[in-house]
């Protein structure tokens, strides 16, 4: 029987609480539903990380941060580190990649076994082909933002479809299996719905969907400066951070689906479908917003279906999975050797907890920045989360904290009342670490290129 090809979709930023698989209060994710209810959903998957870099450096490997180093020691993908590209290709794939986000790209290594792979931005977007771009700019007032000079307000699924609907149409004249991995940049900040979205959730908000847009541009600019006063923003002002949040979030889910329809109309075989997001995103938790500084359950429980793995797999809808899990299951379904991986097969395993990590953070800078700023309550340094399906508990350079769940969002520290569970979870983590956590290859730094550093700054990743 021939492999099936797999399609791996990552959403940029999507919190789990915000999707039907968690039986969020706003129909944001109906395709995702879709999938779900016809394939598998999991309602605890855990991303490896906080933040696009080390989370797909995590998925595009296999390996945890610790493992590939990326966003840890360095920020390019160490030339000793295999990336599963490489791995689906040496199964006899052909590989592609289409991504939006700068992280994953030439510039960190993260395209090393793609046959194909393309990075979308403005200072790329020629490469789309004049067609394209025609259509874009015909639908540029549902699809996006409109003839706005800002490009952080754009919007790119349109984009990435259109791309991504030809590179499907070059698969249909294979005859090997393809691994075709996107990355959709939304619902990334600034929250800024296309125009078709941009009054979806209008209805609930004291102002206009372009107005809280608007706000909501204006808080990501001013993020840090709001973390640092301690997020102390107005009704009005979570509302519409939500109500646009969700609106990119049902706009992007809508484009998934759009892309979904066109696979379905090809003749391609056999396909899995994997949808995801590489981490979520905080709105309050830990007085934060963005997604920059903690392992708190909002930035690390993503949604995760698959869809079209005829196989029965042993772990179900609540059971604990993370992104090398689905990823060593469809390498061994491939043929491709998935082994070494920090993830168990889905088919015949499941696992009793999953570890995330976050590299350090300048926490320092940004008190220097905003002296009111107090970093006393975060933990320093390379920070590792085991979480149980009862219990977190997280050791950093500085310290360790054990959390009763889901009482963590304000560093509720419970060690002195259960020191033999926290002093149980340390000595799992030790022990994670000795097979899955030592670096596989020496860190390495990465040379950004301008349209790289462009933007990693609209997205706040750098000021």
């Amino acid at each position: 029987m021939a492999p099936p090809n797999v399609c791996w979709i990552t959403l940029d930023s999507v919190r789990s609480d915000h999707t039907a698989l968690d039986g969020y209060e706003r129909d944001t994710t109906p395709t995702i539903a879709r999938l779900a209810e016809a394939g598998a959903g999991f309602r605890n998957c855990f991303a490896h990380s906080k933040d696009t870099l080390q989370s797909s450096g995590a998925i595009l490997t296999g390996y945890p941060p610790t493992g590939t180093t990326v966003g840890v020691d360095g920020n390019r993908l160490p030339d000793e580190v295999t990336t599963v590209a490489e791995r689906f290709r040496s199964a006899g794939y052909d590989t592609a990649c289409l991504s939006r986000n700068s992280y994953v790209s030439a510039e960190t290594g993260l395209d090393r076994g793609f046959d194909r792979f393309q990075w979308l931005a403005s200072s790329t977007i020629h490469q789309a082909g004049p067609v394209t771009l025609l259509k874009y700019l015909l639908n540029i007032r549902n699809h996006s933002a409109g003839f706005r000079p800002d490009t952080a307000k754009h919007a790119s699924p349109f984009l990435m479809n259109e791309v991504a609907k030809g590179w499907l149409d070059d698969f249909e004249g294979s005859e090997d299996p393809f691994f075709f991995y996107l990355h959709y940049n939304e619902p990334h900040r600034p929250y800024y719905p296309p125009g078709m979205f941009l009054d979806a959730y209008a209805d609930d908000l004291p102002m206009s969907g372009r107005e809280a847009a608007e706000l909501a541009t204006d808080i990501h600019y001013r993020v840090d400066e709001i973390i640092a006063d301690g997020c102390h923003l107005s009704e009005e002002e979570w509302a519409a951070l939500l109500a646009t949040y969700d609106a990119e979030i049902a706009y992007t889910d809508y484009m998934v689906g759009q892309l979904l329809d066109h696979l379905d109309s090809l003749d391609l075989g056999d396909t899995v479908v994997v949808v995801t997001a590489d981490h979520g995103e905080l709105f309050g938790e830990w007085g934060l917003l963005s997604h920059k500084y903690v392992l708190d359950d909002a930035v690390t429980r993503v949604p995760m279906v698959v869809h079209g793995l005829d196989e029965d797999l042993a772990a179900g809808d609540d059971d604990l999975v993370q992104h090398a899990d689905v990823m060593a299951t469809l390498l061994s379904v491939a043929g491709a050797d998935a082994d070494d991986l920090a993830g168990v097969d889905l088919r015949s395993e499941t696992r009793e907890f999953a570890v995330s990590q976050r590299g350090p953070v300048d926490f320092e800078g940004l008190a220097e920045r905003y002296p009111g700023f107090d970093p006393s309550k975060f933990r320093h340094g390379t920070l590792s989360a085991l979480r149980t399906a009862e219990w977190k508990y997280q050791r950093g350079g500085d310290g360790s904290d054990l959390f009763e769940l889901p009482d963590e969002d304000e560093g509720d520290d419970v060690r002195a009342d259960h020191p033999d569970r926290a002093a149980e979870m340390d000595e799992r983590l030790d022990e994670w670490f000795d097979e899955h956590g030592r670096p596989r290859g020496r860190g390495a730094e990465a040379e950004f290129s301008d349209a790289v550093q462009e933007q990693l700054e609209e997205l706040g990743y750098m000021s």
